[in-house]
């Protein structure tokens, strides 16, 4: 993207040296300052817009490409494609039962390492 890149920052560094240039031409007056504050105003209302479509495009990218190796990998469980859709109480349920699991495979982990441990002992 042009905006993010080294060349925007460049211009808009050269925008500010140009009118910090011409301050003494307006004798640093009121309708001076208004300018710039105006266009950064305007131009980050913008970006706001733009960086929000972005991490939008971003996210929806990264659902498809977790979706995909979630339909690729065997014994991967298919309700979990497309979690995005799902409303917040479905959601939290999901991340009880994931929080369940992970607490008794750390659980089961626990047992297994110590035997492991134990035996190498």
């Amino acid at each position: 993207m042009m905006l993010g890149s080294a060349w925007a920052f460049a211009g808009a560094v050269l925008v500010i040296v140009v009118w910090i240039l011409t301050g003494p031409t307006f004798h640093f007056s009121d309708t001076w300052q208004l300018i710039i504050n105006t266009a950064t105003t305007v131009i980050t209302f913008l970006m706001v817009f733009l960086i929000q479509n972005t991490q939008n495009r971003d996210a929806k990218a990264m659902h498809l490409k977790l979706d995909e190796m979630i339909r690729a990998l065997k014994g991967a469980r298919n309700q979990l494609v497309d979690l995005e859709d799902l409303s917040d109480e479905d959601l939290k349920k999901l991340e009880e039962q994931f929080q369940r699991l992970r607490k008794k495979a750390e659980h089961n982990g626990t047992h297994s390492r110590n035997a492991g441990s134990a035996k190498s002992r």
